[in-house]
């Protein structure tokens, strides 16, 4: 390098890995065609590459227009019964690979039946931006059986409050 030549030092204002994985979780919830809630998930194996990714929703085969979206009602007027949740999907949708030792970044703290499929699975950590079922006790079922199995949770961390994307190519 030339002596005259000034230094270019890096960006100081990059997101860290926690945000980047809480963000690929949150675009996947962009997905979602629920009215009501969206859910995304992403699975990182532990060289900090993706290895699975979902959203809630159908089941594949299961058409959109074809089931309920309602919250409230009898029980196969409702979404629930038909409904794949984020985490789930993530799983199922991973890259073929063993999920040992991965981490799963999740926009809700996951539900108990996703807890079951993320410690069979053989994730050992799961990263999630709202708890706010904290006090219903499938969410308590949940954080007993993660506790039990040793799989580690955590309430992301991170100084923004939201990241824009923008699509226009002036921005590129």
């Amino acid at each position: 390098m030339n002596k005259n030549s000034k230094t270019l030092n890096k960006r100081q204002d990059y997101i860290s890995w926690d945000e980047y994985f809480m963000g690929v979780a949150l675009l996947s919830a962009k997905r979602s065609k629920d009215p009501s809630t969206q859910v995304g998930a992403c699975i990182v194996n532990e060289k900090n590459k993706i290895v699975g990714a979902g959203y809630n929703g159908l089941p594949t085969g299961c058409h959109d227009d074809d089931f309920p979206w309602e919250k409230q009602g009898e029980y196969l007027d409702t979404k629930y019964p038909y409904i794949c949740h984020a985490e789930l999907n993530a799983i199922l949708n991973n890259i073929g690979m063993d999920l040992q030792g991965c981490k799963i970044y999740t926009a809700l703290f996951p539900c108990n039946e996703c807890s079951k499929a993320i410690i069979q699975s053989g994730i050992t950590e799961v990263i999630y931006l709202s708890d706010k079922y904290e006090g219903n006790d499938v969410f308590k079922a949940s954080k007993h059986m993660l506790n039990t199995a040793g799989v580690r949770y955590r309430k992301v961390n991170s100084s923004l409050d939201k990241l824009e994307l923008s699509f226009h190519e002036k921005d590129v």
